[in-house]
């Protein structure tokens, strides 16, 4: 068990990709070493093959005889957009493109690890990123929705009593989106690797498709559900 132990937590542990000197010359920061772990550099992988898939299956687009690429493509950012759009609504249809993009990057960020590659939302700081930007987009759409004063007297809604619970949302929804994916996805790739260890290779199969593809899928629609969700109440 020891070993078991061992092991799940060397996978777990995020670590150092490669360091980067800042120069002594630089002010404030000089002389200091960033250290890049391996989450942001899969991180920046993938966003550079979701930029790079994009740019190739943007190229050349037609109005009249579209090639079954374009049309490949058209139907599933219809469907996609579609989706989306089920979720935020259509007072909030100027998220789709921001809350797309997540569901996309957090789905292959999930589904990565079926190639060998550690999942960079196993990484907290991964998912407190994702969390922060959404609860500020969310806020955001508040402010452009009802104005600042507006926006400052929803948090005496219903009633003025309830302000420092309304108030102490904005940081227990953050905390809940981020751990609510870490968790998950931690404990789908500690269940996966215990199913590995302790069973013959063939049977983790059925569990790998649950665990590392719909699971992982799952999390992805949860996140940006909930951040709809949170949208939606924020331009009520």
């Amino acid at each position: 068990m020891e070993e078991l132990a061992a092991k799940l937590l060397e996978e777990l542990n995020c670590e150092t990709a490669f360091s980067i000197q800042i120069p002594q010359g630089v002010p404030l920061i000089g002389g200091v070493s960033l250290d890049i772990a391996e989450s942001v550099v899969i991180t920046w992988v993938i966003m550079a093959v979701i930029l790079l898939a994009s740019f190739f299956l943007t190229r050349n687009l037609r109005v009249h005889n579209i090639t079954k690429r374009q049309l490949a493509v058209e139907t599933i950012v219809t469907k996609l957009d579609g989706f989306v759009t089920g979720m935020v609504g259509e007072e909030g249809k100027a998220y789709v493109p921001y809350l797309a993009t997540v569901l996309v990057f957090i789905g292959i960020s999930n589904v990565i690890g079926l190639f060998g590659v550690k999942p960079p939302t196993k990484d907290m700081n991964v998912t407190a990123a994702l969390a922060l930007m959404s609860i500020v987009l969310i806020q955001c759409a508040g402010i452009r929705r009802k104005g600042v004063k507006g926006w400052l007297k929803s948090f005496t809604e219903p009633i003025a009593i309830v302000t420092p619970i309304n108030i102490l949302e904005l940081f227990i929804r953050p905390l809940s989106l981020c751990m609510r994916l870490f968790g998950n996805v931690v404990g789908a790739f500690v269940i996966m690797e215990l199913i590995k260890l302790l069973v013959p290779v063939v049977l983790p199969v059925p569990f790998s498709f649950y665990f590392d593809i719909f699971d992982g899928l799952i999390q992805a629609y949860v996140f940006v559900f909930l951040t709809s969700l949170f949208i939606k109440e924020a331009i009520e």
